[in-house]
């Protein structure tokens, strides 16, 4: 299925998760911590948060617990 990060478009299988989709797209930086530091994605189960993006304009989602849908447009704090 093809969705958007960063906008730039990425490829991702069927049934993977917002994070993969990420990764693909090159993204090591999800989001940057209240002082600034790089985070990325460190549990993969949802229960660390260092894996928030913002997608379709709500931030805050957890990439690793979100399955990637057609058109589907993320950022990350680049």
């Amino acid at each position: 299925m093809k969705l958007l990060v960063n906008g730039k478009p990425v490829e991702a299988p069927a049934g993977s998760m917002v994070s993969a989709a990420v990764a693909l797209a090159g993204a090591w930086l999800y989001r940057r911590s209240v002082t600034g530091e790089p985070r990325g994605p460190l549990c993969g189960m949802g229960i660390c948060f260092e894996c928030r993006v913002t997608i379709g304009g709500k931030p805050h989602q957890r990439s690793c617990q979100i399955p990637c849908a057609e058109g589907m447009e993320v950022r990350t704090d680049e």
